[in-house]
């Protein structure tokens, strides 16, 4: 009898476990997922299963700042197929996101599988921020295969914070370890010749993605401005709700604004991929049999 009934408990806990709804986070490029904690905790503090994948070849690790060799962003992109496979099989739908090249990545991935939501932030469509340095706009010429896999780019100051504390603590970080929580202290050619590669992917795919999104985006961000911002909302199969915050740059997730961030993430999803007892993954199944 108690055995059966330790049976029955078990059960339940692990039907509880599968009902959980599920989200998934992109970190930036040559970053970790250290820079989602924030956004991550406040989803798991309130019942989401939440994983931020490392990806190798797209991060750098987060005790060394090494970065393993660039493939073409088809890999990444397949990456994240692999862990939305393995997150809807057990938990149903999925919402995914990510924070700048993690949200164009996002969206790569939307165009793929069937997201249930997407959370945008910091989305960089175009380098074209306040702080772009004048070596981005020489891309082109880093991109020739003879200096592709020998070129690297030193990041500056601000590095994505307007809070001078945590722009201290990144840029010691960096002297030290040569990365930190916003990212690599540098940044190679390849990866950014491959996310440049990703975003011309994405712009063609934006206008069959009807899933709800939310964008955040920083109206002083250093990085991309708000051109981005504007072709998502023209482009997207479904007007996104927008969300500008005016005490941060680039990094939204850990800036001055960081609370306020995570709770409209949170608030967003809790609208919009609800914690409620979802069915099994028969939408998941009826996808891949539409898209076999």
């Amino acid at each position: 009898m108690r055995t059966t009934a330790l049976a029955r408990t078990l059960s339940a806990m692990e039907s509880l476990e599968e009902s959980r709804p599920a989200v998934l986070l992109f970190h930036g490029l040559c970053a970790n997922p250290m820079e989602l904690a924030p956004v991550a905790k406040s989803l798991r503090e309130v019942g989401y299963v939440v994983e931020t994948p490392a990806m190798a070849g797209y991060g750098v690790s987060s005790a060394t700042g090494e970065q393993l060799p660039v493939p073409p962003f088809e890999h990444w992109l397949a990456e994240a197929e692999a862990a939305f496979d393995r997150l809807a099989a057990k938990h149903g739908r999925v919402a995914i996101g990510g924070l700048c090249m993690g949200a164009v990545l996002a969206l790569a991935l939307a165009a793929r599988r069937p997201a249930a939501a997407l959370v945008l932030i910091s989305t960089t469509l175009h380098f074209d921020g306040w702080n772009v340095s004048p070596w981005r706009r020489l891309l082109p010429l880093a991109y020739l295969p003879m200096f592709r896999r020998r070129m690297s780019f030193k990041e500056t100051a601000p590095f994505g914070l307007k809070n001078e504390r945590l722009r201290a603590w990144v840029e010691q970080a960096m002297a030290s370890n040569r990365v930190s929580a916003v990212g690599a202290a540098r940044l190679s050619a390849a990866s950014l010749y491959e996310a440049t590669r990703l975003i011309r992917h994405v712009r063609g795919r934006l206008a069959g993605l009807s899933a709800p999104a939310v964008v955040l985006h920083a109206t002083e961000d250093d990085v991309s401005g708000p051109r981005s911002v504007r072709e998502l909302q023209g482009r997207l199969g479904q007007a996104p709700e927008v969300h500008w915050f005016h005490d941060s740059y680039h990094m939204l997730t850990l800036d001055n604004e960081r609370i306020a961030v995570a709770r409209t993430v949170r608030d967003f999803l809790l609208r919009r991929h609800p914690l409620a007892t979802l069915s099994p993954t028969s939408a998941f199944g009826d996808f891949h049999e539409q898209h076999a």
